[in-house]
């Protein structure tokens, strides 16, 4: 696992060894970010799921203002930090080691809303759809932002968007892994 691009390019990142941390693939990565790119410069993001921070650590080398990355494990949460700390990129960077909605309601409490939000919860979780709802009734989204989840159950998870005020604009599919863009 690797930064594809921007200012910690090439850098190599550590990763979780647990069945329940899954990286996102480097090609789900590159795919994912040529899509995104043009949103990137000066936004604030959410990795809301964030694992070993890949996701986060790839907004900031690429130029976003500020990168929040939450995970509920220490583990994560630590890896995370070694791996700012590797890619030099702390400063611009807020880590949170919480449950996911206790996460959302500190945004809301704190009135931070995002451009991005990334949501790649472990697949068996199912809660892809209740953490974008929670996202929408807490407004942390910007007027023109976008949320892109992570899924194994498109089928599941866009039957389930539909009772939601948002709107699918595109999925991509790579082997096993969904990306479906809301906003």
């Amino acid at each position: 696992m690797r930064v594809i691009s921007g200012t910690a390019r090439g850098t190599k990142l550590n990763s979780i060894d647990e069945l329940s941390t899954r990286p996102t693939l480097d090609r789900v990565k590159e795919s994912l970010f040529n899509i995104v790119q043009p949103k990137i410069e000066d936004s604030v993001v959410l990795d809301l799921f964030a694992g070993s921070g890949a996701i986060g650590i790839e907004f900031l080398s690429r130029g976003c203002r500020t990168a929040y990355l939450c995970d509920n494990s220490n583990k994560a949460v630590n890896m995370i930090h070694q791996n700012l700390e590797k890619t030099r990129l702390q400063k611009n960077a807020v880590v949170l080691n919480r449950d996911y909605k206790k996460c959302l309601e500190y945004f809301s409490k704190q009135n931070v809303a995002f451009d991005i939000i990334f949501i790649d919860p472990p697949y068996k979780d199912d809660i892809a759809v209740s953490s974008v709802d929670l996202i929408l009734s807490l407004n942390l989204l910007k007027k023109d932002g976008i949320i892109i989840i992570e899924t194994d159950e498109k089928s599941r998870d866009i039957n389930s968007l539909k009772d939601l005020n948002i709107d699918v604009y595109d999925i991509r599919k790579y082997g096993r892994a969904n990306l479906i863009f809301l906003n």
